[in-house]
Parts: structure tokens; C-alpha cells; sequence
């Protein structure tokens, strides 16, 4: 890619660019840096919440917005100000209680843009929280009202999520459901995903046609943003699916520098 200052490098942060002990490493922040340098723009999209990814952008400083909650937010770091929501319909509860009482398994967490919400926990809810690094709250789903739901995360043994996702594959006009890992499996607002946003981050962000995006991630939630971009790329721990949409597939996984390797892609496509 010959003018670099037109490409915009937006990537997936768990299972992409953050090692398997969640931190960024100096190889592929110095790619990152690298690629700015050269005059291209950097931004990330996420499942994560704002309070959640805060610790990064200290670290990263997009230049762009950014993608949060898996697409249900588009979120300007630099101003701490909120460009884009999307929210769940009025009858997400319903549905949060009747997947909990069908499969008293998984644990449930409720996410709006002031923070986490639990309202059923189980020891793979725990590690979420462990790893977001965030004090959620702990609450009874009839204590809140069903305003400003940004996403719903369900967690669960793994070995167990098939089952799950088979029934909420047959929810209708309700909102969609995806999975974000092995053991989590997410309800956003309907027609809501990292592509989606993506399309939308294009318009609000100003990128005509000249501009080129080149998207890497791992997981299914990420599936739709790689075939959004010019350039879908993926690490080498992508799951099968996710590769399928890709155009290139990196040989180094997320804890071997695979963004650092996505930006020497572009370097010389």
C-alpha cells in the first residue's frame, strides 16, 4: 500500500492484539507506532467496556474513535465523549430470565456505559471480571430497568455453550446474538455488530472512498468487521470461521506479535 496516510489499522483487542496475559507487547506497539509514523491512523474495536479498555488507551492513544461494546458504541477517547449508541430493545430482561431459568448454568452481566451490572454469577463470570479489571455490580435483574443496555454477556462452561447458542440462535426480532469466546455468548441490539459500526465509524469519522481499512480479529464477533474492510486479516489462534474471511491469514498468534506482523501485510500489499 503505497500511501499509508490513507489506511486506517483498526483491530480487535482479546485474542488479537492483547497477549494471552492481556498485555500489548513492545513488538507490536512499536509496529503500531511505526505504521502512525508513516502517516496511517490507528484505532480499536472491542467487546469491551469503556472503563474496561481505558488502561489500553493510555497506552495505545488511538487516533480515531473507537469501537466498544462489540459495535453498540462508537467512543472518542482523546474528548471521553460518547459519538454513537445503540441500545436493546425494552424486552431484554424478559429474554435474560428466560435463558437463565432454561440454563441455570450460565452466569449473566448487563453492560451500559456507566459499568457492569451481574445479576446471576458463576466462576466464569468471575474470571471475565478478573480479567476487565472492573468492579462490577452485583444486582437482581428486577431491580433494573431495561434503559441504556448497551449489550448482555452470558458466561458459561464451554463444554456447555453449543447448547445455549442453539436456543438462542431461534430468538426472533429480539436482537442478535453472538459469540465473543468459547465460554461467552452475547446479546447486542438488533442489526448491532463490529461491522456494522464500522460502517457507520466510516460516515462519522469522514473517510471517503480514498481511505482504506484494513480490520484484524479472531473471534466470530469479528467476522463481519473482516468482511467490512478492505483488508480482513487474522492471527493465527483465529477461530475457522474467521479465517474464512480473511484475506490474510497471519502465521503468529495474538502472544506472538500477530498485529506486528498485520502492519508488515500492509506495509507491503
Amino acid at each position: 500500500m503505497n500511501d499509508i496516510s490513507k489506511i486506517l489499522l483498526i483491530t480487535d483487542l482479546d485474542g488479537t492484539l492483547l497477549t494471552k496475559d492481556k498485555t500489548i507487547s513492545e513488538t507490536d506497539l512499536e509496529a503500531i507506532n511505526s505504521f502512525r509514523k508513516k502517516g496511517g491512523l490507528f484505532s480499536v474495536a472491542t467487546g469491551r467496556t469503556i472503563q474496561a479498555v481505558k488502561p489500553y488507551f493510555d497506552i495505545l492513544k488511538p487516533d480515531m474513535p473507537v469501537i466498544l461494546y462489540n459495535g453498540a458504541m462508537i467512543y472518542d477517547p482523546k474528548n471521553k465523549k460518547i459519538i454513537r449508541s445503540e441500545f436493546l430493545k425494552s424486552n431484554a430482561g424478559d429474554i435474560i430470565k428466560d435463558i437463565l431459568e432454561r440454563f441455570p448454568f450460565a452466569a449473566c452481566e448487563i453492560l451500559k456505559a456507566d459499568g457492569i451490572y451481574v445479576v446471576k454469577n458463576n466462576e466464569y463470570e468471575q474470571k471475565h471480571i478478573q480479567v476487565c479489571n472492573v468492579t462490577p455490580v452485583y444486582c437482581d435483574i428486577d431491580d433494573m430497568e431495561c434503559s441504556g443496555w448497551l449489550k448482555v454477556l452470558f458466561a458459561m462452561n464451554p463444554e456447555k455453550s453449543d447448547e445455549v447458542w442453539n436456543y438462542v440462535s431461534g430468538y426472533k426480532n429480539s436482537g442478535d446474538f453472538v459469540r465473543s469466546s468459547a465460554m461467552f455468548i452475547e446479546m447486542l441490539p438488533e442489526n448491532v455488530s463490529k461491522g456494522y459500526a464500522l460502517k457507520k465509524y466510516r460516515e462519522l469519522a469522514g473517510l471517503d472512498s480514498s481511505y482504506r481499512i484494513a480490520a484484524v480479529g479472531d473471534y466470530n464477533n469479528d467476522i463481519e468487521m473482516l468482511e467490512y474492510a478492505d483488508y480482513g486479516i487474522a492471527p493465527a489462534n483465529a477461530c475457522d470461521e474467521v479465517k474464512k474471511s480473511a484475506c490474510f491469514i497471519s502465521d503468529k498468534s495474538c502472544s506472538e506479535n500477530a498485529v506486528a506482523d498485520a502492519v508488515k501485510y500492509i506495509f507491503t500489499e
